[in-house]
């Protein structure tokens, strides 16, 4: 993805997932905004995105953040917000084992008190360690977590997992986290 891209995909990220109010976008309760609002929004704000734009991010984008509605008159992020939607997630069974993907300075702190969702609305694990890695480099000096999600689920927690393969939960308590 070119540089122009790369950045209107972050804009999107921006407003699709924690400050619609930016550009004083409207989102309905499961994060759908209208593709005509958020065109003409955005270029009244000085941010222009065009249709065109918006699919080539929606197709490209390596992490599958966004989604188009069926009907391709709105767009939504499909996970990672800070504002409260509800996805629609149906509760899902996990594998036996996730991953976390942290900085070696934050280790101590999870290890201690478990995996808080902090600004997000769900805590992310990934089915990979290549995946949660990459996460853990954006950080710092990545560290990889495996949680024992096969107990946790078995033991009442719910886990849902968004378009995009991440699961979410809404915490990791410390005693199903290891190195």
């Amino acid at each position: 993805m070119d540089k122009t891209l790369v950045s209107k995909s972050k804009f999107l990220s921006l407003v699709l997932r924690h400050a619609p109010e930016t550009i004083a976008l409207s989102l309905d309760a499961h994060g759908w905004a209208s593709l005509d609002e958020l065109i003409e929004k955005s270029r009244l704000h000085g941010s222009g995105i065009t249709l065109d734009e918006i699919l080539e991010i929606v197709a490209t984008n390596e992490k599958k953040r966004f989604e188009i509605s069926l009907d391709d008159e709105r767009i939504r992020a499909v996970q990672g917000h800070s504002i409260t939607v509800d996805l629609e997630l149906d509760p899902a069974t996990p594998p036996d084992m996730l991953f976390h993907g942290t900085s070696q300075s934050n280790v101590e702190a999870i290890l201690r008190e478990g995996i808080l969702r902090m600004k997000r609305q769900h805590v992310h694990l990934s089915h990979e360690k290549e995946t949660a890695a990459k996460v853990g480099m954006r950080h710092g000096k990545p560290v990889v977590l495996k949680v024992d999600s096969g107990r946790m689920h078995r033991e009442g927690h719910i886990f849902g997992i968004s378009r995009n393969g991440v699961w979410l939960v809404d915490v990791v308590p410390p005693e199903y986290l290891s190195r």
